[in-house]
């Protein structure tokens, strides 16, 4: 009985030290998470306004002038970015972005797959580790952006992607991330990036007239690619909050069963006690009574 009673009190002990450990983490993510909303928030309505602009801009341009990177053809030879973290701990958030990039290939690029021309291209660790050891063919160059979370960094992934379109090594690209919306929600989407989408003009809608200083050509050689090249950044910083609010929320979550399982290790442990002491009692009753006898 005495080394049931130790047992259940290492226990205690250990899920106690793990109760603080999760309750630390999740402080940390919490004030990670501030900072990285406060980045996606700032960054997100630049990109946005910039990605429409592109889009109109490419929907509107006269046939006649040459857009390599909004060049649609048939789909050969894919590229996936998948955009996860280097570290774990925080539910199922990078198991959710495998996921979708894998069923992603699955449904749209199986035949391109089959004859080994989907190739994937990981931002974080945990992708990387995933696509390497499943046999994917893996652009292995720039995986650990998060480790130095700069626009630089991940401007170099975007280019190598823009390179491959324009150089044929890839007709489409395409982005797999989780999309920050608050620290308990993210949403896990597949975002085109090349080639750059058109935007499909509403029936009795004008088209957008456009004013081009210098000329239409040079204007837009400069700006696509640092607008393609934001977009990426974009994504990266909404991947970055949404694994730190998916760790706060697990850590949170590990904390409160780590309380249930505290609370019910202690009920265990008193009836274990309750029932050391009875027996005891039992047998100093029942010594003294047969002492009597």
């Amino acid at each position: 009985m005495s080394g049931q009673l130790k047992e259940v009190r290492n226990r205690i002990k250990s899920v106690t030290s793990t109760q603080q450990i999760t309750k630390a983490m999740k402080m940390v993510s919490a004030a990670k998470l501030r900072r990285a909303q406060d980045a996606i928030l700032q960054m997100r309505p630049y990109s946005r306004k910039l990605q429409e602009m592109l889009s109109n801009i490419v929907s509107s341009v006269s046939s006649d002038l040459s857009l390599p990177l909004a060049d649609v053809r048939p789909v050969e030879r894919v590229l996936i970015i998948p955009v996860t973290s280097d570290r774990g701990l925080c539910g199922g958030y990078n198991a959710n972005v495998i996921k979708m990039a894998v069923q992603r290939i699955n449904d749209e690029y199986a035949t391109q797959k089959s004859k080994g021309n989907v190739v994937i291209l990981p931002l974080g660790k945990k992708g990387f580790e995933y696509f390497t050891r499943h046999g994917y063919k893996v652009v292995a160059d720039f995986w650990t952006v998060f480790s130095d979370l700069t626009f630089d960094n991940v401007r170099r992934a975007a280019i190598y992607a823009q390179e491959g379109f324009l150089n044929k090594e890839f007709d489409r690209v395409e982005i797999v991330y989780s999309q920050f919306k608050n620290a308990a929600t993210q949403e896990f989407i597949v975002e085109p990036y090349l080639p750059i989408p058109k935007v499909e003009q509403k029936k009795g809608g004008k088209n957008i007239d456009f004013i081009f200083e210098p000329s239409m050509a040079s204007l837009l050689t400069e700006l696509m690619p640092k607008i393609l090249n934001t977009q990426v950044y974009k994504s990266v910083l909404d991947a970055n909050a949404s694994e730190h609010g998916a760790r706060m929320t697990a850590m949170d979550k590990a904390s409160e069963n780590a309380n249930e399982l505290i609370k019910s290790l202690k009920i265990s442990y008193n009836r274990a006690r309750q029932a050391a002491i009875t027996t005891e009692l039992t047998e100093i009753v029942s010594g003294a009574a047969a002492l009597q006898g």
